[in-house]
């Protein structure tokens, strides 16, 4: 992977103490259930990543990727190993690019918690949405492309791949307000009034009409890989937080990066977009909307999944914070990123606020 130097989660790092495990437990589980293993077993830590650990597995001339549960106590449905696993092996095939994925194991006794391992993609990820050192083409060249992605995943049949019963089918935003709500509460460390505000007008305000789709629910720049030297996506990645859910709230999540500052957060919120070659957000809905066959989505709506998505990652947010407090978060980086959880939640309300005022 060749990560953008400018930030802080670049490579890897020996493995932390909190997540060391036995290697050679682990070396055995692999020679029993990935093909054509062999040789001598190294790993690595990933910098990057806030929930399940991930590592870089090498032995044999090849490398590999091992995502596992955190060890400690978590969270109520949180860290599925088991269904990243499941939908990483059901897109194989289809027009979503995936890792390949070579084995599942939920015996907590081989290396402390559940984990799987896929192939290694070696490629780009590019941590910084706005692409800096690269030309106005080629950013075009790439936002088209992860367009293209989301909408290939939108377009799957889940039934067809043998994801039927990955998810419950209807009254997706309904269960997902009431999901992230009492995950906002199990991981709760102060009161935040905009939190409080949303909590209440989320479930009053659910747009009618409902979709069913396979959605990512991280889907977003740092988390696909790009071929090395091409505008194209050879690996989706993180699939802990998918299932059967609306692809337009999937979809309005990805679009957040247009509504976020620079910085930390990857937005693209006062950018020189048309200078730097880089689609607006309504240029970008539009492109999903052709692609998807769309024609009915209305503004209001629009920005409903907009607030819901925001409401969201702040649920997500304070996990974070959660977790580093009780000592097990993933990154090192974890206590500043839970920092933006009352700012993110403030400017959900505030276009709550606008939404209510345009009527």
């Amino acid at each position: 992977m060749t990560l953008d130097p400018q930030d802080r989660f670049v490579g890897t790092r020996p493995v932390a103490p909190q997540h060391a495990f036995d290697i050679d437990r682990l070396a055995a589980f692999m020679r029993q259930n990935v093909d054509d293993f062999r040789g001598e077993l190294q790993v690595e830590q990933f910098k990057g990543g806030q929930s399940n650990p991930t590592f870089l597995l090498t032995a044999g001339g090849r490398q590999y990727v091992m995502r596992r549960k955190p060890p400690g106590t978590l969270l109520p449905s949180a860290h599925a190993v088991d269904r990243e696993y499941r939908v990483i092996s059901a897109l194989a095939g289809t027009d979503v690019p995936v890792a390949k994925a070579h084995a599942l194991c939920e015996d907590d006794s081989i290396i402390g918690s559940a984990f799987y391992i896929m192939d290694y993609v070696q490629g780009r990820i590019l941590w910084n949405s706005a692409l800096p050192g690269f030309e106005a083409a080629e950013r075009s060249a790439l936002f088209t492309e992860m367009n293209r992605v989301i909408a290939a995943l939108h377009n799957v049949d889940y039934e067809a791949v043998g994801l039927g019963s990955y998810g419950k089918p209807g009254s997706y935003i309904e269960r997902q307000v009431a999901r992230w709500t009492k995950q906002y509460r199990a991981s709760e460390t102060e009161r935040i009034e905009a939190v409080e505000n949303l909590i209440d007008w989320l479930p009053r305000h659910i747009p009618t009409g409902d979709e069913t789709r396979v959605v990512h629910g991280d889907f977003r720049i740092d988390n696909v890989i790009f071929h090395p030297t091409e505008p194209r996506i050879l690996a989706v990645l993180d699939w802990e937080l998918s299932t059967l859910g609306h692809p337009l709230a999937d979809f309005a999540y990805h679009c957040m990066t247009w509504r976020m500052p620079q910085g930390r957060s990857r937005g693209l919120d006062g950018v020189a977009l048309a200078e730097l070659g880089i689609p607006t957000e309504e240029e970008y809905v539009r492109m999903y909307c052709e692609r998807t066959g769309r024609s009915d989505l209305s503004k209001s709506d629009w920005e409903y999944y907009m607030v819901f998505n925001m409401f969201r990652l702040v649920g997500i947010l304070q996990g974070i914070v959660k977790r580093a407090q009780l000592g097990n978060a993933a990154s090192a980086d974890a206590v500043e990123t839970g920092k933006r959880t009352r700012p993110l939640a403030e400017q959900a309300w505030a276009l709550v606020e606008r939404i209510e005022k345009r009527g």
